[in-house]
């Protein structure tokens, strides 16, 4: 159907307004007295983790238990839409667009910056585990520490928020929304009325917050790169620039709709992906980095429950708090409304081809990825070819980059084109939520329709504001403060409804007579002869 017709469906009101209002005031806010905005996020951000990290830890793990079972059961043969739905999506641009639409700027960004912040522990990350820095050790829980908060745990509350809003739409024939995934608890009467509209409030307030923080985070990257390599000053001038240019992109992308402009973006990201971890595994030192990746891994497994289920008390809060609980907070913040748009690109896909792209692909791209740019980085430090922690410690979190690629042969041309890829990866996330809020925000909203192109642009500055101010005003000590107690009051906002999908998606899989039919009904579509021509054409 086209963008007109779509653009014609009333808006919900009831939802639009007080997010508006909410979201807009805090970026008037921050314009007026961006100290005080800064305190109280603060305030939350150290409230939240510290007092919840226990509940957010067993979610985590309870969550990544159920998309396991969910992924290699039976109930992964249930096909969103019917036994004979056919996908519209090729695999690899599926992929492009779940890959490149869920990480925004964070495997760039912290990639090598996170690994090298903990083997230097320049924060104290350490400290809880009695490991010094620099040491053969303090390699080794580098790269596990990175793999665990950056693979399997947090790609499974994507896919489970996705997973469970996809079947009640396309198989129970529930609204496209968040509420509607909450159905198998409450039943329709939480579509409605007041819940309804305070449950889709709090997943846009939280998604635009964590949205915020992923641009914002990509903001200081990118500042600090133009500092760092080319000598251009960082500022709010060259802050607002930056972000009128992000914006400006994952609007026009966002406009043009998912068929052109967030499928082609997509597919631009995920090639120079492609390109920039090839490169590095032929340029670093790739005997190191297949050796570490198995270290790393192994260490992580080997600390798995420890790691998993600890709120702080072990470990700390340099490691814990602001690492590890911030990462899950800012994946809950994206979960309800990133589901939305999983969704709604993954007609026609089984469950179990759903969770491998949602779930196990990006996590293990996530592995590869650590291990080649955080075991070079790991590398070039020990080696002394480049004093990564050294830039952390003087310029910042997420400088340690900039140095790192300095050292790369042909760096002149591959750190222009990473910062490129920067500007895309997070333009792709912010393309598909702008138009998911603005789905949300729209009576009747459907998968194969786009939302009103106005509210894609109120929605793209106005986070895009936020962002800029969080980071031209509450940097603090690791540059990206500001950015993270945004991530984390987005996460705690949503906290209580992506426990709710949790219980709804137990109910619903397990319980329910209905998807037992519809098990069912698609194991014996696979016994039928004209089901191989549907898969064939599934796999194109």
């Amino acid at each position: 159907m086209e963008n007109n017709t779509t653009n014609k469906k009333p808006i919900r009101w009831s939802v639009f307004v007080p997010c508006f209002l909410v979201i807009g005031g805090a970026a008037i806010l921050g314009l007026v007295n961006n100290q005080w905005l800064t305190e109280v996020t603060r305030e939350i951000f150290t409230w939240s983790l510290t007092s919840f990290g226990w509940l957010y830890q067993i979610i985590a793990i309870v969550t990544l238990i159920l998309v396991a079972i969910l992924t290699f059961s039976k109930i992964g043969n249930i096909r969103f839409g019917g036994a004979n739905a056919k996908p519209k999506y090729s695999f690899g641009s599926w992929f492009a667009m779940t890959l490149t639409g869920g990480i925004a700027t964070g495997l760039i960004t912290y990639g090598v910056n996170e690994v090298m912040v903990y083997y230097g522990n320049i924060y104290g990350e350490l400290d809880g585990y009695g490991v010094e820095a620099f040491t053969d050790e303090a390699a080794y829980f580098a790269l596990g520490r990175g793999f665990y908060n950056w693979t399997f745990i947090p790609y499974a509350m994507y896919a489970l928020s996705g997973v469970v809003i996809a079947y009640m739409y396309f198989n129970r024939n529930k609204e496209l929304s968040v509420s509607a995934s909450l159905t198998p608890l409450f039943g329709d009467r939480v579509t409605q009325g007041f819940w309804k509209a305070v449950i889709d409030v709090l997943s846009v307030l939280a998604i635009a917050l964590g949205l915020a923080s992923s641009l914002g985070a990509g903001l200081a990257l990118i500042g600090t790169g133009l500092s760092s390599v080319y000598g251009i000053a960082q500022g709010p001038v060259v802050w607002f620039i930056l972000t009128a240019i992000i914006t400006a992109t994952f609007t026009v992308a966002s406009v043009t709709g998912i068929d052109k402009g967030i499928k082609w973006l997509a597919g631009l990201t995920s090639k120079i992906f492609y390109v920039l971890l090839i490169a590095l595994i032929i340029i670093g030192p790739t005997v190191y980095i297949l050796n570490m990746a198995n270290v790393g891994l192994g260490y992580w497994l080997d600390r798995f429950w420890t790691w998993g289920l600890d709120p702080y008390t072990v470990g700390g809060e340099a490691l814990v708090t602001w690492w590890t609980m911030y990462d899950w907070a800012i994946w809950i913040a994206y979960a309800p409304l990133m589901g939305i748009f999983f969704a709604m690109i993954a007609y026609g896909r089984t469950v179990r081809q759903f969770l491998i792209i949602n779930w196990i692909l990006p996590a293990s791209f996530g592995l590869v990825w650590f291990a080649v740019w955080g075991g070079t980085a790991l590398d070039w430090q020990i080696t002394g070819k480049a004093d990564i922690v050294g830039v952390i410690q003087e310029q910042g979190a997420v400088a340690g980059l900039w140095e790192f690629l300095q050292q790369i042969p042909l760096g002149f041309i591959i750190i222009p084109v990473l910062i490129v890829a920067l500007i895309a990866a997070f333009s792709t996330t912010a393309d598909t939520m702008s138009t998911t809020i603005s789905a949300l925000c729209t009576k009747g909203a459907r998968h194969d329709e786009e939302p009103a192109v106005w509210q894609k642009i109120v929605w793209g500055v106005t986070i895009g504001l936020i962002a800029c101010i969080m980071v031209a005003f509450g940097g603090g000590e690791q540059g990206v403060d500001g950015v993270k107690y945004l991530a984390a009051c987005g996460g705690f906002v949503v906290l209580i409804i992506f426990i709710l999908q949790i219980g709804a998606a137990i109910k619903v899989f397990f319980l329910d007579r209905e998807t037992k039919k519809d098990i069912e009904s698609s194991m014996a579509a696979m016994e039928n002869p004209d089901f191989k021509e549907v898969q064939e054409e599934a796999r194109e």
